[in-house]
């Protein structure tokens, strides 16, 4: 793996920190989430129209740019680090790698260039708090998120050939504005189990959607209920649904990682100019000796946490392990160009390091915030101060993808890290 970054790259992140620094500061990130959305919808054209961020890891047939997926989740690092709520984990990393993956050619033709143009955002819906386990990162996908054929969860049925929906998903990450669900259902009862994908439209008859109260604001979440709802089938029923979510899943830790890396860079960032400014005993805070170990402490932490969400973006792609395409000797970069698998690829055969990288990458955050708002004092405690909206967000993805314990258990389990072996006598 070649650590160092193209010169499309670079671009891609300099312009989108450009635009999130005019167009994202404070101020307005502060007013977006009073919004009925969450989010700034003129911010969100910009990053369709002048990036095209929406459609960056979509292939150029349906819209998009055509980068592969590393470009995206490096793109996540300048998100991350402006705290920009915005519909593109949902649409662009959920929704979207799910829809090519298992798409019939008329659905991905049908939604794949609005969702590249930023005119349609998208939303993955399953029964909380089942995300994680869904997308293969804290549990075996044995389909009792799902429902398991019993009650509760979402549940399908085809009468005339024709799906209706009924049951609710909660913690549906903006779920409330998404044009177009994909929604995880549950069918064939308890005899036949399967779980199934469906897409329904956000204007469906039956369909109540209703905005949360979530821990972080700059994650918007909501109630999502399905009342006789009319559903299309994504894709045919003998698709892989469960492999699917797992290699999006194994993507989606890999960009929440790289949020979370610049979230914690930038945290440790505002931390140091303050204490180069406030002075105790007449000198600045940051000129004593314990204050600089402390801060030093993180700094290792985020550059390790950056290091593993590289190598898990990189992965992702699947890029090849022991040379071939992109592999160590292509000298490719971190994003290289050929032999994209498309999100949740792998590394080495069967590897998927999404998880383990995500867990780093959310201590990383939770320290760095967790010592910003100490080392700010009193202000760090306050509302109207910033530090406490970045350990929200270290908080908030925990609740979301994690806990950080069980990432790496279920990534354990899954290397057989501690399986008993038999030794012959």
């Amino acid at each position: 793996m070649d650590p160092g970054f193209t010169a499309e790259q670079d671009g891609i992140r300099r312009t989108l920190r450009d635009l999130l620094h005019k167009r994202c500061g404070p101020g307005e990130l502060r007013a977006a989430l009073d919004t009925p959305r969450g989010h700034d919808p003129a911010l969100w054209a910009a990053l369709a129209e002048q990036l095209g961020l929406p459609g960056l890891a979509l292939p150029e047939a349906y819209g998009g740019v055509g980068c592969p997926v590393t470009d995206l989740a490096l793109a996540a690092e300048e998100t991350g680090r402006a705290l920009a709520p915005s519909p593109l984990l949902a649409t662009s990393v959920l929704a979207a790698p799910l829809i090519l993956a298992l798409g019939t050619d008329a659905q991905r033709a049908d939604l794949l260039p609005r969702i590249s143009g930023g005119t349609l955002t998208a939303a993955l819906a399953v029964p909380a708090p089942a995300l994680a386990a869904a997308l293969d990162l804290t549990g075996p996908q044995d389909g009792d998120w799902a429902g398991g054929g019993r009650a509760g969860g979402i549940q399908a049925r085809r009468a005339e050939g024709v799906w209706r929906l009924y049951g609710e998903a909660a913690q549906v990450l903006d779920g409330h504005s998404a044009g177009a669900l994909v929604v995880a259902a549950h069918t064939g009862g308890f005899v036949r189990s399967r779980t199934l994908l469906f897409v329904v439209a956000g204007d469906a008859a039956g369909l109540v959607r209703t905005r949360q109260t979530a821990l972080d604001a700059t994650r918007p979440q909501a109630r999502v209920q399905l009342r006789d709802v009319r559903a299309e089938l994504l894709g045919v029923e003998q698709a892989s649904t469960g492999e699917a979510l797992a290699r999006a899943g194994d993507f989606a830790a890999a960009f929440l990682a790289c949020e979370a890396v610049g979230a914690a860079d930038r945290a440790l960032e505002r931390t140091v100019d303050h204490l180069g400014r406030r002075e105790q005993f007449g000198r600045v805070i940051g000129s004593f000796q314990a204050v600089q170990h402390r801060l030093a402490d993180v700094y290792v932490q985020i550059q390790a946490a950056r290091s593993a969400a590289y190598y898990a973006a990189w992965a992702a792609a699947g890029h090849g392990a022991e040379g071939g395409p992109d592999g160590p000797e292509s000298g490719s970069g971190a994003g290289g160009r050929g032999g994209c698998a498309g999100p949740g690829g792998a590394g080495r055969r069967g590897e998927r390091v999404g998880g383990l990288a995500l867990a780093q990458a959310l201590e990383a955050l939770r320290r760095a915030a967790a010592e910003g708002i100490q080392l700010h004092g009193g202000i760090g405690f306050t509302w109207e101060h910033e530090a406490h909206l970045f350990f929200k967000r270290a908080a908030g993805d925990e609740l979301l993808f994690g806990p950080v314990h069980r990432l790496r258990a279920h990534a354990a389990e899954g290397a057989r890290l501690f399986e008993r072996t038999e030794v012959p006598v």
